[in-house]
């Protein structure tokens, strides 16, 4: 059978109606692909006018979630459309739909509660792709956000979905800049005025090493001596870096603290065990047997 005598086969005023359909998707499909690239160049335009990171990682947010709605919207577009070409009556449609939606929601209200807490978050600029952030109980780095859930993963590579509806705090650990806080402990027999003074040299060192000097935003802040610890003596204080950064300038800042204190006899304590033998009514203690070794020379 040949096209034309397939085509005389079709109804009168049908051919006209397929032809409109055929329109529409080829209409919604060129539209979907049209979102897409939009939403990457548009993501692309704001980051190469701005180097702050925190305006790439929003930009990158918001492009994914617009992306998201208009594909919806487009969808929904065409397949009303589709169906007036169909010669089916939109409004039973929509008011069938609507009672099906009210009797969902009834339902699914945990739903309805995630995209609500999902819009206020995006709109507050709590979270966006690219940052540290602890909620619902589960920690790691944002791949995803969008109305509906978040998805992080952690440094174990575990990838968390969570339901924005679940998620009541929020903290960010990569906002703006980033803090590595440190806690030094001391023997109580160390000079603290020496201590702070070796901090401030590694701290200087940090900033003058290529390596590490564009991540670190301003001198460490050392606000003395803490407390009073058991064996030790407190030193706090700590370092402002770039956002996601202080993990590894604070683990370098470590190793070198380690190896100036070693350098300068400063002892970091441990644990000390007093052991006590015991007394019985005669005040005698029992005996404690102690051997020493010799190692070979």
């Amino acid at each position: 059978m040949n096209f034309s005598a397939w085509l005389d086969k079709i109804p009168e005023g049908m051919l006209g109606h397929l032809l409109n359909i055929v329109i529409i998707l080829i209409l919604a499909f060129i539209g979907l692909h049209v979102v897409s690239i939009v939403a990457k160049r548009l993501t692309r335009v704001i980051t190469s006018h701005t180097l702050d990171v925190e305006a790439q990682k929003r930009a990158e947010t918001l492009s994914s979630v617009i992306r998201h709605i208009l594909t919806v919207m487009l969808i929904l577009v065409a397949a009303a459309m589709v169906l007036g070409e169909l010669d089916i009556e939109i409004g039973p449609v929509l008011a069938a739909a609507g009672i099906v939606g009210l009797a969902i929601g009834f339902g699914a209200q945990s739903l309805v509660k995630d995209v609500i807490n999902g819009f206020f978050i995006l709109l507050e600029d709590q979270i966006r792709v690219g940052d540290v952030v602890e909620i619902a109980g589960k920690a790691g780095l944002v791949e995803k956000v969008n109305l509906k859930l978040t998805i992080l993963r952690d440094l174990e590579g575990k990838v968390h979905f969570i339901p924005n509806g679940q998620i009541d705090t929020v903290t960010n650990m990569t906002k703006g800049f980033s803090r590595f806080v440190f806690d030094i402990g001391v023997a109580y027999r160390e000079d603290i005025d020496q201590v702070i003074e070796l901090i401030k040299r590694v701290d200087e060192s940090l900033r003058n090493d290529p390596e590490f000097a564009d991540d670190i935003l301003q001198p460490a802040e050392i606000l003395g001596l803490d407390k009073f610890a058991n064996s030790a003596l407190i030193v706090k204080g700590f370092l402002t870096t770039k956002p996601i950064k202080q993990w590894r300038v604070g683990r370098e800042f470590n190793r070198r603290i380690k190896k100036i204190f070693d350098q300068n006899d400063i002892e970091i304590p441990f644990p000390h065990v007093t052991l006590y033998m015991g007394q019985d009514k005669a005040g005698m203690a029992p005996p404690l047997y102690v051997q020493q070794q010799k190692k070979d020379a």
